[in-house]
């Protein structure tokens, strides 16, 4: 590899095709920049954001990743700033012309002998964590089973030394809400799926009013549960045996300490790299996502499903405008029919809120940037590798395929990161550009900087520096290599992620299109 001077200008083009490259050089580069070639920069242009390879006359296609990511609203002399209001965003793909399974990928070589430490369930899944979970129907409850959960995490979890931690699944649903309305099947069976996430160990508890819309048996009906038992799993308010605060909370904690008990028993077990269900998701992202934080966990994707893992990636709007490459990529047509049912869907569902797919970037997007949803896009998907797509499952499903899987979800990251653990992901990977302090409670979510400034910055956030690709101090295989290994070690409970270890962790957040009465 080339290390290159630090103060040398620097650019980065990601496909030939391309006629923008972006400013590699933090700080941005000032007027009269020389870059590699003998182009010179004609006015400043800041980190991350693009400038013209060449004369671009006004109606000229824009060219990032070998696609068209706008047009020119005037011309723009090689050299200058190619930024968000010179650029018209292009029509999204057609969904009735896309291809349909025309390039599937062949399956590269399997993985063999990958294996991490973890924690196995009554229904063969694997934790990468111990939690003891109490699940909530209604918002009603919330705040008391946080109390009940505060006097746990003092009075009974330091005598159970194996559990992790003890977790409150909060929302703001439950009642006042069209309960059968279509769209309420989601945050519905978000919750059910949230208590049956692989890091709970299979002992759901769940804390009912009692007169609210979302009945425990709508929510997690015991046909669901992983293990039947005599003992009830639902706690309710309103019965008659409970005289006060003070009873209620202490049925709460007794429900809790039988299941921390059974918890605490449990032993890490070596489980096979297959066990893994690992949950893609980007935030804050710059143009510096898709060149480097992305395609690198889109090579680490590519190595967990050869080694039989479940690779997630999510977040509507963020491929819609890149649907045509990933259908084209699925697995057989009926995965690439039901790609194309979920952007039908999500377009119909923005276009009742008199909303489009251009409302997704950000102003730190833009600021680090990224011009449009579009090129947002594309360097999205760089996320998912080049595996073939296996399934298709929608917001608050429950996966229950091998190899690479799109779990339709918002962008939101903290409506992404509830529905993927609703998913059943037991690790997240998290890439992020302008830097962000975002975590989860349930599942260990390894943070990836794009780039170097960043990762030097927020030493104690980021877990992972892939801005080294664009210094080129690394390759994209090599941070993908590392990864790679840091999953399993996380995964084994043998390295700490920072925002757990600072306890960083974002409370649920429930998608919910179905109307509120």
């Amino acid at each position: 590899m080339n290390h290159p001077q630090p103060d040398r200008p620097r650019s980065l083009r990601m496909d030939p095709r391309d006629n923008v490259a972006i400013v590699v050089n933090a700080g941005g580069l000032r007027e009269g920049a020389q870059l590699e070639g003998g182009l010179t920069l004609t006015e400043p242009v800041p980190e991350a954001h693009k400038f013209a390879l060449n004369d671009l006359p006004q109606g000229a296609p824009i060219i990032r990743y070998g696609v068209t990511i706008g047009y020119a609203t005037r011309a723009i002399q090689r050299g200058s700033w190619v930024h968000e209001g010179l650029i018209t965003l292009p029509e999204a793909p057609a969904l009735d012309s896309l291809p349909l399974a025309t390039e599937t990928p062949k399956p590269q070589p399997p993985l063999e002998g990958y294996t991490f430490q973890g924690y196995r369930n009554p229904d063969g899944t694997a934790g990468t964590k111990n939690i003891l979970a109490i699940s909530t129907t209604v918002q009603c409850v919330s705040s008391s089973v946080e109390y009940a959960i505060r006097r746990i995490k003092a009075e009974l979890l330091p005598r159970y030394p194996n559990v992790d931690d003890v977790v409150a699944i909060t929302h703001n649903y439950g009642c006042g809400v069209a309960i059968n309305a279509p769209g309420a099947e989601i945050p519905i069976r978000t919750l059910g799926n949230l208590a049956l996430n692989p890091n709970l160990g299979g002992e759901p508890l769940v804390v009912s009013l009692g007169c609210e819309k979302m009945q425990p048996s709508r929510m997690l009906p015991a046909s669901k549960l992983p293990v039947l038992r005599e003992e009830s799993y639902v706690m309710r308010f309103q019965d008659e045996e409970y005289r006060g605060f003070g009873d209620i909370i202490a049925a709460i904690m007794q429900m809790a300490e039988k299941r921390l008990d059974r918890l605490n028993q449990r032993r890490r077990v070596t489980c096979p790299a297959s066990d893994l269900v690992v949950g893609l998701q980007c935030g804050g992202s710059d143009a510096f996502s898709g060149a480097t934080a992305n395609p690198a966990v889109g090579f680490a994707s590519d190595l967990l499903v050869r080694a039989g893992a479940t690779v997630m990636f999510s977040e509507v709007t963020e491929v819609r405008d890149a649907i045509d490459l990933l259908t084209a990529r699925a697995a057989d047509e009926s995965v690439a029919r039901e790609l194309v049912r979920q952007m039908h869907w999500y377009d119909a569902y923005l276009g009742r809120g008199d909303a489009d797919r251009s409302a997704n970037p950000t102003p730190g997007n833009k600021e680090g940037g990224l011009a449009n949803i579009v090129e947002k896009s594309l360097g999205s998907i760089a996320k998912a590798g080049t595996s073939a797509i296996t399934g298709v499952f929608g917001p608050g499903e429950r996966v229950t395929k091998k190899g690479l899987i799109f779990a339709a979800t918002p962008a939101s990251d903290f409506i992404c990161g509830t529905l993927q653990l609703a998913a059943s992901m037991n690790m997240h990977i998290f890439t992020t550009g302008r830097g962000t302090p975002y975590g989860l409670a349930m599942a260990p979510v390894i943070k990836v900087a794009s780039r170097t400034e960043l990762a030097q910055r927020w030493p104690d956030l980021i877990d992972l520096d892939a801005g080294r690709i664009a210094t080129g101090h690394a390759t994209i295989e090599e941070i993908g290599w590392e990864l790679f290994r840091m999953v399993l070690e996380v995964a084994s409970g043998n390295q700490q992620t920072w925002a757990d270890h600072w306890g960083l962790h974002n409370d649920f957040a429930l998608f919910n299109p179905a109307p509120v009465t």
